[in-house]
Formats: structure tokens, C-alpha cells, sequence
């Protein structure tokens, strides 16, 4: 076996037992708050900057969005600004009867950091 060999294989198996491990991934569990229906997001990001969701929910206007986001989503797209362009907020308008919620935002937070553009760190709201 020569070098090249060697090093070659041995890179080949890291890539194809590491490639889950080195997809970004993010969990985004929410407590919306009065309605009490708990929600959580998973976020899967690939080298090609898609994500892909998983989004479990007590909330049947959530569950409903969540089959209309596209799979893969361009995480750009998730992203999108305006507001009234953005495909997640597009998909909460049409689902959703309540303004506040706010899932299509830990949507949005969960893409960002699952194709590493942004930090896992708590989003809080206070209401006092």
C-alpha cells in the first residue's frame, strides 16, 4: 500500500463516517407562551446551504405551516427579508391566527445556526 493509498482511504472513511457529525444541526424547544402548546424544531444544515426541518408540535396551526415549508429550504431563503417575502412568515400568514407567536421566528433562529450563520444562544422574552 503506498502513502497516497493509505491517506486516501483513510480520508474517504472519516468523510463517510463523519458526514452526520459534521452537518450543523440546531434544536429550538419553545413554550409559546399562553396557549401553552410546546413545539420543537430541528434544524439539519448541508454543505450546499439548505436546511432541513423537523417540526413537532401540540399547535395544529404549527403542524400545518411545518407541510408547507419547503424541503430543502435555501437557508437564504429562510432568511429572507421583507417580512411579507420570507417563505417561513408567508406560510405562518396563511396558518396562523395569532401575531405574536412566536414559532415562524424560532424557525428562522434554528436555520441561521444550523448553517452556521449565526450562535446558539437562548432567545428570552419577559413579560412582566
Amino acid at each position: 500500500m503506498t502513502l497516497w493509498s493509505a491517506f486516501s482511504d483513510r480520508n474517504l472513511k472519516i468523510r463517510l463516517t463523519g458526514i452526520r457529525s459534521l452537518m450543523p444541526e440546531c434544536k429550538v424547544t419553545v413554550d409559546a407562551g399562553v396557549c401553552r402548546f410546546k413545539t420543537v424544531v430541528e434544524a439539519v444544515g448541508d454543505d450546499m446551504m439548505n436546511v432541513t426541518f423537523k417540526i413537532r408540535s401540540e399547535c395544529p396551526a404549527i403542524r400545518q405551516m411545518a407541510k408547507e415549508l419547503k424541503e430543502p429550504m435555501e437557508v437564504f431563503d429562510a432568511l429572507r427579508l421583507p417580512f411579507s417575502e420570507n417563505p417561513v412568515y408567508c406560510a405562518a400568514s396563511r396558518n396562523i391566527n395569532h401575531s405574536a407567536c412566536p414559532i415562524p421566528s424560532a424557525i428562522i433562529k434554528a436555520a441561521e445556526v444550523a448553517a452556521d450563520l449565526g450562535l446558539k444562544r437562548d432567545v428570552c422574552f419577559r413579560i412582566e
